[in-house]
């Protein structure tokens, strides 16, 4: 909710406030000469071998890990086997289970003719527990539908064997779909557990041509030609499916009330209306269906960082494509194919999605095999993009970003043909592809660079004249934070550049600044080897971030033993482990992790701003210049380094230090989200879920008090945080474990205790008392609805809105409680007094008329935006001179 201005204030007959006269700083802007950091990062060519050493398969046509898991890779077989290998270093190779007998499969020891057999593997969300696992495979199977021993399509759950993790047992096959399928081809079968914890599963269009059997725009007849969305848990809420000939009785499975089909008479918000048609009885609709219109969906996955669901969808014989799946989408088989006309014609009011990206499949391939977002640590290059391939022809594999609307132009990678699936190293995120024709599990990897080559050592960066003393070349300028992001208790310091003078950094005082190419960010790390001991510092790291034409990167150099130079550390990072005495002389050990390049782009987001830290509420403190005390934007405005002249500097928001006792505890905690976890919560952050940790982001707008979750993580009394409850409070459980499911997820194998506490007495100590505006109506007018209740409103007629009165605390029933503002004559000036509200900040403007757009706030001491823990007196003093009357009135807004 946007913050209310007071709407009463009081005019005075005063002078003009003061102006601050710009002065000479204490800083000279002079070029950085001597830096070699490279404008942009290197690149690279790419080939790729085989993952698993010697080891091959039978027609492989899945790659999958259980959740949590990083020494264990499934290959299933298309024949009707699942292969586990154990100890990824060492690959060994042993069935995991075998349904041959039930499967039906056309295999070939040279290349994987047809589009049967046993075709995805999923395991469960809990299978660390539960040891569920699900198939799809074609069978001969007996239905009411077809008769007897015809084409059925199955998806089964399994179950592994709880005194051996390694073999599964066949015995356990619980079905939940069996379906009559009349063609052999275009059968889909892959499927994923997505972000929600419900089991997705595509579906071809049972196959012959041009959708002979009318399957791809059809929701009341069979689970055909889309993508369906399965709660396999059956959690409260959910619904039955409607009656169908294929679903096995009792049903094995619910129906999701969010599902896109679920019609508004189940609770859900389907209208009835399919292709501008009604479509009748909802008995008869599929509410399985997640989305509809595909073809032959060959192989899907979720990005895991932003959720997104790729698919690759095979063309008929014009257009190859990759969509991304949403709810309820329609991607248009058999109206369109790709982004050309399909074999058919669609009615009138039929809407469809586009794909992402599509491409001729005459020329350039004839059968898309969709691939995974690479998130892994080796190859920063490729971080964020979605890589995927042709399964024939020539065998292009390509790279392609998605930005959330369009997709970045194809990047060639390397050529195999014979490219049937894709999966992830789950020691390290490397991109693994299978080779159905070579039966090899391979690797894409690095063949040689091409330009350019970063600085192999410290001094070779050009960053410091004395590496013994870490002093830096002219141009090279120190900074320090308000709070710094949490980095296992290492201490921290901090240099910039803009090495261009004829460039200039954008200044925004409530969201991120804008860098110029050729800013570059210098952060040295040091850990103290005994807690409490400066002298027992040793030098851990000096890590550079450089501004390129449309992100940054990144590069790490690590000391080891030396006091006289570092050296670069390797693309995909490294670790070291230390002795630690801390508290009380107690012995730990403590694992330092140097980031990879990837990491630093994973951190240093768009949507952060690129340079974490380097902003308003970070930078708005003193720091001492040589013995010149000041501001450090003021400083850096009066040296140029801005492109426009930075005024009102005590106007602007500060993070606040866990410590700060004179701080409310929702702005301590507010302020350590900011800095650790708002560049990527945040919209179009890449971090899914729906809370906002930016600082500007008014409570009731973040979605962190009672927030929604992606997963409840099975107990739907879960929030981001539950005021009151520390167990049902998942941010606070986040932060306070190290391991799978950690926040900060990067860079950090110690818990921040301090914070932890902080966060707990936030939920324990303050939000139990905490009213929202809703439960504040409730509780001063019986509703949220009861008359003059609404925000803009003054019940009470003493010109203070209700919302006013709730920031104040006052009665919006009582004119005679309000919250009021004074002046009266100071020294020099006046004095403006009002009491501060706990955890409310305020602002005092002035204006010489009341119009709107005169106000302005007060660049004086004092009016800084600062929440205090307690109620208290506030006052301003405000220098004036010999001008017009002048009227003050406070704006008051909070966290």
């Amino acid at each position: 909710m946007k913050p209310l201005l007071l709407c009463n204030w009081i005019g005075l007959v005063l002078f003009a406030v003061g102006i601050h006269p710009t002065l000479a700083g204490p800083l000279t802007r002079v070029p950085a000469t001597t830096l070699a950091m490279p404008a942009s990062p290197p690149s690279y060519n790419y080939t790729s071998v085989n993952a698993l050493g010697s080891l091959t398969f039978l027609n492989p046509v899945a790659i999958a890990s259980p959740p949590g898991e990083t020494n264990r890779l499934f290959v299933v077989e298309k024949n009707g086997a699942i292969i586990v290998i154990t100890n990824l270093a060492a690959p060994t190779r042993s069935v995991f289970m075998t349904i041959s007998n039930r499967v039906i499969s056309t295999v070939s020891n040279s290349g994987g003719s047809g589009e049967q057999g046993l075709l995805g593997l999923a395991f469960h969300p809990g299978y660390a527990t539960n040891g569920f696992f699900y198939v799809f495979y074609t069978t001969t199977n007996e239905t009411t539908v077809g008769g007897s021993n015809l084409r059925h399509d199955v998806l089964s759950r399994f179950t592994t064997n709880a005194a051996d993790p390694n073999q599964a047992l066949t015995n356990t096959e619980l079905k939940l779909i069996r379906q009559r399928d009349e063609a052999d081809n275009h059968n889909g079968g892959d499927l994923h557990f997505g972000p929600d914890g419900y089991l997705y599963v595509s579906l071809g269009d049972e196959g012959g041509g041009n959708d002979q059997y009318n399957n791809s725009q059809t929701i009341t007849k069979d689970f055909f030609a889309g993508m369906l969305r399965l709660d396999v848990d059956k959690r409260p809420g959910s619904l039955n499916p409607n009656p169908h000939a294929s679903i096995v009785t009792p049903t094995n499975y619910a129906v999701p009330p969010d599902n896109p089909l679920v019609h508004t008479s189940l609770g859900g918000d389907w209208n009835g209306v399919f292709n501008g048609t009604n479509v009748g009885s909802i008995n008869l609709v599929r509410t399985e269906f997640w989305a509809v219109g595909l073809r032959n969906p060959w192989r899907f996955s979720f990005d895991r960082v932003t959720g997104h669901l790729y698919c690759g969808d095979v063309g008929q014989g014009t257009r190859e494509e990759i969509d991304v799946i949403v709810r309820g989408g329609n991607y248009g088989w058999a109206y369109r194919e790709g982004t050309f006309p399909g074999p058919k014609t669609g009615p009138p009011g039929f809407t469809h999605i586009n794909p992402i990206l599509d491409y001729d499949n005459n020329t350039e391939g004839v059968s898309v095999t969709g691939g995974v977002v690479y998130r892994g640590s080796r190859f920063t290059e490729l971080h964020g993009a979605y890589i995927f391939a042709d399964y024939g022809g020539t065998g292009r594999l390509w790279a392609s970003r998605y930005n959330g609307t369009n997709a970045s132009p194809r990047q060639l990678l390397l050529q195999d043909t014979g490219i049937a699936a894709f999966g992830l190293d789950p020691s390290n995120g490397d991109v693994l592809f299978a080779d159905v024709n070579s039966g090899m599990i391979r690797r894409m990897v690095r063949s040689t660079a091409t330009s350019p080559i970063l600085p192999a050592t410290l001094a070779a960066t050009g960053a410091f004249t004395n590496l013994a003393t870490l002093t830096p070349h002219a141009g090279i300028v120190p900074y320090d934070l308000n709070l710094p992001f949490w980095s296992d208790n290492a201490h921290k310091t901090r240099w910039f550049t803009v090495t261009n003078l004829n460039r200039t950094i954008g200044f925004n005082a409530n969201g991120n600044w804008s860098f110029p190419t050729s800013s570059i960010w210098i952060k040295h790390f040091e850990l103290e080897l005994t807690n409490g001991v400066p002298e027992s510092r040793k030098r851990l790291e000096t890590r550079f971030i450089v501004r390129t034409t449309n992100s940054v990167y990144g590069a790490t150099y690590r000391w080891g033993n030396s006091l006289t130079d570092a050296t670069l550390v390797p693309d995909e990072g490294t670790n070291e482990t230390f002795l630690i005495y801390g508290d009380s002389g107690i012995l730990r050990t403590q694992v330092w992790h140097y980031p990879s390049r990837t990491e630093c782009v994973i951190c240093h987001t768009a949507e952060g701003g690129f340079a974490l830290g380097f902003n308003t509420p970070q930078l708005n403190r003193d720091f001492d210049y040589d013995g010149t005390i000041t501001n450090q934007i003021r400083a850096l405005s009066d040296a140029g380094y801005f492109g426009t002249n930075v005024t009102g500097f005590h106007t602007l928001r500060s993070l606040v230090h866990p410590t700060n006792g004179a701080a409310s505890l929702e702005y301590r905690a507010r302020s350590y989200l900011a800095a650790n976890c708002a560049q990527c919560h945040q919209p179009g952050g890449s971090a899914p879920g729906y809370w906002d940790a930016r600082l500007y982001t008014p409570g009731p707008s973040a979605g962190i008090i009672e927030g929604e979750l992606i997963s409840s993580l099975g107990d739907t009394n879960n929030r981001v945080i539950v005021p009151g409850s520390i167990s049902n409070s998942v941010l606070l459980t986040r932060i306070a474990k190290r391991g799978t499911g950690q926040m900060p997820p990067l860079a950090t194998s110690l818990v921040d205790t301090k914070a932890v506490e902080l966060i707990a007495a936030w939920i324990t100590n303050d939000l139990p008392s905490h009213l929202t505006y809703a439960e504040w109506q409730v509780a001063n007018f019986g509703s949220t609805n009861a008359p003059d209740s609404e925000p803009a409103e003054d019940a009470d007629g003493d010109r203070a809105l209700n919302y006013f009165e709730y920031l104040t605390a006052t009665d919006p029933n009582a004119a005679t409680n309000f919250w009021g503002i004074t002046a009266q004559p100071a020294i020099d000036g006046v004095a403006i007094l009002y009491p501060q509200i706990a955890n409310r900040a305020f602002e005092i403007q002035s204006s010489t008329n009341l119009y709107e757009s005169a106000w302005r706030p007060l660049d004086v001491p004092g009016n800084e935006p600062f929440l205090w823990i307690t109620n208290r007196p506030g006052a301003l003093h405000v220098p004036v001179t010999n001008v017009p009357a002048t009227y003050f009135r406070a704006r008051v807004f909070e966290p």
